[in-house]
């Protein structure tokens, strides 16, 4: 039996987005191509759009549809990554802020901004993803680039301790603007969660996880992919 259709899944903390296609290909078939759209860092866990059988080729229009992801940041300190997969480091001498302070700093990204990617990220460099040429040590040097962020709310803050909600479009990284807002208060800030809660018309609400996924049969949750456009009326 051909399968194609869309998978709104619910990413799992630890681990990879290829993991996870590869874990529905088992499901599948092996005869079944598998892809996603819009990769999820090991850590950041929801939505997560998997693609199967002649679906693969909406991975472009799906990866320009809008996001939203609510995220955690720890402010004071930062890691090489900017998220929990490397050492803390402390940033001498900081100190909790206002809340209010923490609203204006956050308001600097909204609209079109400049970002600049994280070296540990999946940008090509020369054919070659930025994060293994900084593995090995080399010295990474990427480009800022437009990127636009539609809204962005504080949801709660406790020192050192901000969450947040953004609405934003394709190929913005959260742990930028974690590293970003910390620069812009005088001290370091990385990503500690982050949990995409929509991509497009596919809601975490309506996502489905593996262990579900494994246990009921993959043909029960496939979607389609239908914009606000497509709609009728």
């Amino acid at each position: 039996m051909t399968i194609d259709g869309v998978i709104n899944l619910d990413k799992p903390p630890g681990l990879s987005s290829a993991r996870v296609v590869a874990a529905i290909k088992r499901l599948a078939g092996r005869d079944c191509k598998v892809g996603h759209a819009g990769t999820l860092d090991p850590f950041a866990t929801g939505v997560l759009v998997i693609l199967l059988g002649k679906s693969t080729r909406l991975c472009e229009r799906i990866m320009h549809q809008p996001k939203q992801y609510e995220a955690t940041i720890k402010l004071g300190a930062t890691t090489e990554t900017l998220d929990p997969d490397s050492p803390e480091i402390v940033t001498a001498g900081a100190a909790p802020v206002d809340r209010k302070k923490i609203e204006a700093a956050l308001m600097l990204f909204l609209g079109e901004i400049d970002q600049l990617p994280p070296i540990y990220s999946a940008l090509k460099i020369a054919g070659q993803p930025a994060y293994q040429r900084a593995r090995r040590g080399e010295d990474v040097k990427v480009q800022a680039r437009k990127v636009r962020i539609d809204s962005i709310e504080l949801l709660r803050y406790r020192w050192p301790f901000v969450a947040i909600r953004i609405d934003c479009g394709r190929g913005t990284y959260i742990r930028s603007i974690a590293r970003d807002l910390g620069t812009a208060l005088g001290m370091g800030g990385y990503l500690t969660q982050l949990r995409r809660t929509r991509v497009g018309p596919f809601r975490i609400e309506n996502a489905v996880t593996l262990e579900r996924l494994s246990a009921e049969g993959i043909a029960g949750h496939l979607a389609d992919f239908k914009t606000e456009q497509d709609k009728p009326g």
